[in-house]
């Protein structure tokens, strides 16, 4: 009965590692080609369910917890992406061709350098960084192209040297925006990624029922 309980114990540790896992940096450019454009970031909601962005904030590479607010997300939906830049929400909108119901926090004014950290918090825990430097070989120099996980292993991995620079067309769905820079806002790869809450319980079903039947067969031999 101890695998049993092992198991049990190992399944629901893992559900909740997931759990808290969920928003991800899915995207970033640090400069732009043009002075009507702005840098910005995008985070994904990788999760099954919506997660309520009050008391989530971002700093850069200071990493203190409440430096700038994301609150005004509100409710993010699972699947959905949200981005920040410097841009107001309306210019930004507006020079990526983004629908009104993308969430967009405009006016930031802590800044991304090309050597620099994006640090996402819920309350004083971080949830996400990704620390840049192309000079050092991590990740591409997002000047007027953004940069996005080259594959699921790279997100959340804090592995810049894993993202690519996006093009036209691919699984993130990049464009180029009104001033011909490539990135995708909005959207992001990957999402099918994540395995559903049924997935979970099957999973666990299959791990006790295999602890059971090695539990029974133990008890089989010593008679």
């Amino acid at each position: 009965m101890k695998t049993v309980k092992t198991l049990l114990l190992m399944s629901l540790l893992s559900m909740n590692t997931l759990a808290h896992a969920d928003v991800r940096i899915t995207e970033w450019m640090y400069n732009t080609n043009s002075a009507a454009s702005g840098e910005f970031f995008e985070l994904t909601n990788f999760g099954n369910t919506a997660v309520d962005f009050t008391g989530w904030s971002y700093d850069d590479d200071s990493r203190v917890a409440g430096t700038v607010s994301l609150a005004s997300f509100g409710i993010v939906a699972a699947g959905e992406s949200v981005i920040v830049t410097e841009l107001t929400a309306t210019a930004f909108r507006n020079l990526w061709n983004l629908a009104a119901d993308v969430k967009v926090l405009g006016n930031l004014t802590v800044n991304l350098g090309r050597e620099d950290e994006i640090n996402i918090f819920n309350g004083n825990v971080l949830i996400d960084r990704l620390s840049y430097d192309d000079r050092q070989g991590l990740g591409p120099r997002t000047t007027g192209n953004s940069a996005v996980p080259g594959s699921w292993s790279a997100v959340g991995a804090n592995q810049a040297s894993g993202w690519v620079f996006t093009q036209a067309g691919d699984e993130h769905g990049g464009f180029a925006n009104k001033v011909g820079e490539l990135g995708s806002p909005g959207s992001a790869a990957f999402i099918a990624a994540v395995p559903e809450p049924s997935s979970y319980a099957l999973l666990m079903a299959g791990l006790i029922l295999m602890g059971f039947i090695g539990y029974r067969r133990q008890d089989k031999f010593k008679l």
